[in-house]
């Protein structure tokens, strides 16, 4: 039986775990096999940036605190649906978020 894995990438986890019940309430619905969501560790990008606009901060000892850190937090989760006509036509139906990146991967 083939399987689709859908694969779901975003900045809110919020958003993620609702798109994963939608299509998990799908699968299940229509009677196909489901797994996960199955969340993957979460990438966190941190970019330090000076607090004055000109850039003329102190540079040398003792404050060092002109500088601040900016943080993006990239969520991932995995699901595993049997891979059915009706259930892949529906999934493609469901209304995704903006931030949200989805990719389906069909394997054997």
């Amino acid at each position: 039986m083939n399987i689709a894995r859908i694969k779901l990438t975003g900045k809110d986890p919020k958003h993620l775990d609702d798109v994963c019940s939608e299509i998990k309430d799908i699968a299940l619905k229509l009677g196909t096999s489901v797994s996960g969501p199955m969340p993957l560790p979460t990438k966190r990008m941190r970019i330090p940036v000076m607090k004055t606009p000109c850039g003329d901060g102190m540079h040398r000892g003792g404050g060092g605190g002109n500088w601040e850190t900016w943080e993006m937090r990239i969520h991932k989760r995995i699901l595993d649906v049997g891979a059915n006509d009706r259930v892949l036509r529906q999934i493609t139906r469901i209304r995704i978020p903006r931030d949200i990146n989805i990719e389906i991967e069909l394997t054997d």
